[in-house]
């Protein structure tokens, strides 16, 4: 019993020690802490003009970084093509024919010898941006995931046509994946008749999405999915398919959703009402699977990044390593999130084409009315 209550005053003073050793640290050195650590999750979020892996301070006290830069093409009065080195990660100005370009807040501004950014009552820069056509780290890793889609499923094709209808290789561990997209996804939704038509973009975009999402996770530090212009692109390239490929069948569903049921002189009052739902559905969609997609790759980044800065704020024997347990957590449920969430785009994709791609048998109809 003695021996019970020595052990727990012993860590009940270790305890103390390292809240009162925590509670001591400068509460200037813990506010700069936690604004560093919030602005480098917030670098984490954005895009970028190198593909720089980590950086440290040397002994000179000079910010190194480590990575590869890429090339920067502007439009301004005529083609402007650098390196991002020029930039030097946003602490040095870039000369290029005589014109000098600053990185400010990641986007690029032409401004003067002295690099002075010149601002609104907003507080918004109002130097003049040129147009912006550059390979940052996020069109670099769609390059890579293009290639890398490219590759495994030209080896899928060579080994079904080799090997009569049998995959090898990494094709046992795919085709799985894609005779699922195919039975379980394109075929209930879209039907028999119509599926083969959408099943080229169902399984691009439900690979290209894992694998970005994936590539998120990884210590290269990207967040392709977590950007609203590639979400927006994705979800533009379902809403023209759904609404170019779109039967007669479904546009009457949206200008006359009540269809023989009644008069057209009684429709005219609900119409009022209904059709602009029916229209406004068809932006609302797409909007959905942007967003959707958005959210949930944005805030799982923010989570896990907030929760491995806890450690570095914590400094402590309790608090850091419980933060290190929820970060590991937090990781493994994202490899799930990341498998679910192209999941879901592709689902409710297939479920829009299902809506565009329907057509009813007027002549059964009719007979039976």
């Amino acid at each position: 019993m003695q021996r019970k209550m020595t052990v727990k005053t012993i860590t009940l003073l270790l305890c103390l020690v390292s809240f009162v050793s925590f509670g001591k640290n400068d509460d200037t050195a813990k506010g700069d802490k936690k604004s560093e650590i919030k602005e480098y999750i917030q670098h984490h979020l954005k895009d970028s003009y190198d593909f720089s892996l980590f950086s440290y301070t040397n002994d000179a006290g000079e910010h190194v970084y480590v990575g590869a830069p890429l090339p920067v093409i502007l439009w301004d009065n005529g083609l402007k093509v650098f390196s991002s080195s020029k930039f030097h990660h946003g602490e040095t100005l870039a000369e290029v024919g005589g014109d000098y370009y600053k990185l400010y807040h990641s986007k690029i501004y032409k401004t003067d010898a002295q690099g002075t950014i010149n601002y609104d009552e907003e507080h918004h820069p109002t130097n003049v941006k040129p147009l912006d056509f550059s390979i940052t780290k996020s069109v670099v890793m769609i390059i890579i995931t293009g290639l890398l889609m490219f590759f495994l499923f030209k080896g899928l094709a060579r080994s079904y046509a080799t090997n009569g209808g049998i995959a090898k290789g990494f094709g046992r561990f795919f085709e799985p994946i894609v005779l699922y997209i195919r039975d379980d996804i394109a075929i209930p939704n879209i039907g028999e008749k119509k599926y083969m038509k959408y099943m080229p973009f169902l399984l691009t975009v439900f690979f290209f999405i894992w694998f970005l999402n994936i590539f998120g996770l990884t210590p290269l530090g990207v967040n392709v999915t977590g950007n609203l212009a590639v979400t927006a692109s994705l979800a533009i390239l379902t809403f023209l398919l759904t609404n170019l490929t779109g039967t007669s069948d479904y546009w009457k569903h949206i200008f006359d959703p009540l269809g023989d049921s009644m008069p057209w002189y009684a429709k005219i009052p609900l119409y009022i009402i209904l059709i602009p739902i029916e229209v406004l559905g068809i932006f609302i969609k797409p909007f959905s699977l942007l967003i959707r997609l958005y959210a949930n790759m944005q805030a799982g980044h923010i989570v896990l990044m907030s929760l491995i800065g806890l450690m570095f704020i914590f400094k402590s024997w309790i608090g850091s390593p419980l933060s290190f347990g929820l970060a590991f957590a937090i990781s493994l449920i994202e490899i799930l999130v990341a498998l679910l969430q192209a999941y879901i785009f592709t689902m409710l994709s297939a479920l829009y084409f299902g809506f565009a791609a329907e057509e009813h048998d007027h002549h059964e109809e009719a007979h039976s009315h």
